[in-house]
């Protein structure tokens, strides 16, 4: 096995991808950044006393700039195991070598008796903890909130999903300007 992640790290082959993947919650907390403005006048965003929210799920490759994302409710186990299940649609008869961190919900007992019973396709590898960094699809999350969240006001959850999929549809159309992102590209 280790001659195989050797060779998926350095290169993908047809019978094997290699996705890094993770989960992020979009929330409506009204997030200034630094942004311009008129002298003397700081920027305001509205808020209107409650939090709304979205959580997504995500895969990224870094060797085509394809992503993979999964909209919930929430980030548990079982909403795992559904992005788990969507992965394995998508690439039937491969092996997905998936790098990921260290959440709880990654070792949910569900989980492993989904992977003991059918994740034979799946091969998991653990980043050491506290290290978001070595994954990758954390600077697609913070793009993401920088593009949908830094300095606007979203008046429910449906204002949030709308631009959410907008952004979703940029990604789609311009892998490679994801790899750029992701610090990826050749």
């Amino acid at each position: 096995m280790d001659l195989i992640k050797k060779n998926l790290i350095t290169k993908e082959t047809e019978d094997a991808v290699l996705l890094y993947i993770d989960e992020t919650h979009i929330r409506s907390y009204h997030v200034l950044r630094s942004t311009w403005s008129e002298v003397g006048r700081q920027k305001q965003v509205p808020t209107f006393g409650h939090h709304a929210h979205v959580s997504r799920f995500g895969a990224v490759n870094v060797h085509d700039g394809e992503t993979v994302l999964h909209q919930t409710t929430a980030a548990n186990a079982a909403t795992f195991l559904d992005f788990l299940r969507m992965l394995k649609e998508r690439y039937l008869d491969r092996l997905m070598v998936l790098v990921l961190d260290n959440a709880r919900i990654h070792h949910a007992k569900m989980v492993k008796e989904f992977l003991r019973e059918e994740g034979q396709c799946f091969h998991f590898i653990y980043l050491p903890p506290y290290s978001p960094q070595l994954n990758p699809i954390e600077r697609l999350w913070k793009w993401l909130k920088d593009t949908v969240i830094a300095n606007v006001f979203h008046k429910d959850r449906n204002d949030i999903i709308q631009a959410i999929t907008r952004f979703v549809n940029y990604i789609h159309e311009r892998p490679e300007e994801v790899l750029q992102r992701l610090g990826c590209a050749g």
